[in-house]
C-alpha cells in the first residue's frame, strides 16, 4: 500500500540500527510495534523476535496485522476461497456501490461502479462466511486483508481517502482482482492490538518498543477511512461530500496534547530498549523529544536522509521539500 509515514523504505535501517543496540541475536525478545500501520516493521522483525505484539486505534490496521503478524501457520485451502470469492456473481445494492461509487447517484466515486459492486460481494460473502463459521478467525483475516489491499490498488484517489478523483485513472479503471497477502509463517505465537497506545501500554511488557506515531495534524482516519468502510462493514450515514465516518482524532496529532500524551507513554513502557521513528516536519521538535526521553535513561539519536512521502504532485502543496530527516530516538530505559 501507498502509506503515509511507511517504513517500506526505512525498515531494513531500523533493524540493522536496532541490532547495534539491543544486539544481532533477537530470538527471546518480545518486540512491540505500538503504532503499527500496516504492520511493515512488525513483519521485518517477525521472523527475528520471540513474539511481537502490533497495535494500531485504526481498524483497516487491526486486520492487516491480524493477517500479516497474527497469522504464522499454513492456513488450508486458503486460496481456494480467494478464486471462490474472485469468481462470485456482483451484487448491486451493497454499502461500497450505494454511498462510494458515481453510478450509484451518490456523488461520489471512489471506485468505478464495478470495482464498487466487487468489492461489495467478497465483503459480504467473507462476513457471511464468518458468521455461519464456514471459515475461522485465521482464514476470516487473511482474506480481508487481502481485500483491503486489493481494493487499494484500484482506488480512484491521490494515494489517501480524503478526497476521490473528479475522472476515473487509469489504475482505478481496472477491474479488482482478489490477490492473497501471504503472511510469514513460523513457530511463534504474535498478538494483535486495536487500543489506544497510552492504555495497553499499561498492560503489556516486552523488551524491545518501536514507536511510529503520527507526526502531525494529519489524522490517519480520515485519510483512511474507506479502509475502516471495508473492514468494519457496518450501517452509517457517511458525512459530506467525502462520505466520512465518524472517526477517532489521536491525541498525537493535537499541538496542546502530543507532549503530555508521548511523555506519559514513555513513563508506562515496561520496556528496556524504546526505539522513537520521528521526523523533522513533526509536532514535537528534536529537543522536545530529547528532553522527554532523557528522563527515564539513557538517550541517543541516530538521523537518515530520505525521500518524503507525497500523496499528490500538486505544485501547491505546502511541503515541497523533496527528501525529509527521519529521527531514530533511542532510550536505554533505567
Amino acid at each position: 500500500m501507498n502509506y503515509i509515514g511507511s517504513k517500506f523504505k526505512l525498515s531494513s535501517w531500523i533493524q540493522e540500527e536496532v541490532k547495534k543496540v539491543v544486539g544481532d541475536d533477537l530470538s527471546d525478545k518480545v518486540f512491540c510495534d505500538m503504532f503499527a500501520g500496516t504492520g511493515i516493521v512488525g513483519r521485518t522483525f517477525k521472523k527475528d523476535v520471540k513474539k511481537v505484539i502490533s497495535n494500531d486505534l485504526e481498524h483497516y490496521s487491526y486486520v492487516l496485522n491480524k493477517n500479516y503478524i497474527e497469522n504464522h501457520e499454513e492456513i488450508k485451502d486458503k486460496d481456494k476461497y480467494i478464486d471462490e470469492l474472485n469468481n462470485l456473481p456482483l451484487i448491486d445494492n451493497g454499502f461500497i456501490y450505494q454511498n462510494y461509487c458515481m453510478g450509484s447517484g451518490s456523488g461520489r466515486q471512489y471506485f468505478s461502479d464495478y470495482n464498487g459492486k466487487k468489492i461489495d460481494t467478497i465483503r459480504t460473502k467473507i462476513k457471511e462466511w464468518h458468521e455461519n463459521k464456514k471459515i475461522d478467525n485465521n482464514l476470516y483475516y487473511f482474506l480481508l486483508a487481502s481485500l483491503v489491499e486489493s481494493a487499494d490498488k484500484v482506488a480512484n484517489t491521490a494515494s489517501v481517502y480524503g478526497a476521490f478523483l473528479k475522472h476515473i485513472k487509469k489504475s482505478a479503471s481496472k477491474e479488482l482482482v482478489l490477490q492473497p497477502a501471504y503472511f510469514i509463517k513460523n513457530d511463534n505465537l504474535h498478538q494483535v492490538f486495536n487500543k489506544d497506545s497510552n492504555e495497553l501500554i499499561k498492560e503489556i511488557s516486552g523488551d524491545i518498543l518501536y514507536l511510529d506515531p503520527p507526526y502531525n495534524q494529519r489524522q490517519y482516519s480520515s485519510n483512511y477511512h474507506m479502509l475502516n468502510t471495508i473492514t468494519q462493514y457496518d450501517d452509517f450515514i457517511p458525512k459530506g461530500k467525502t462520505g466520512l465516518r465518524e472517526y477517532n482524532r489521536s491525541s498525537y496529532c493535537k499541538k496542546n496534547e502530543v507532549h503530555r500524551s508521548f511523555e506519559e507513554l514513555i513513563k508506562n513502557a515496561k520496556f528496556k530498549y524504546i526505539f522513537l521513528s520521528y521526523n523533522n516536519e513533526g509536532l514535537m521538535s528534536e529537543e522536545d523529544v530529547k528532553n522527554i526521553m532523557s528522563k527515564f535513561g539513557k538517550y541517543n539519536l541516530i538521523t537518515k536522509e530520505y525521500k518524503r512521502f507525497k500523496a499528490d504532485k500538486s505544485e501547491s502543496r505546502n511541503h515541497k521539500a523533496s527528501k525529509t530527516f527521519e529521527y531514530l530516538h533511542v532510550l536505554i530505559k533505567d
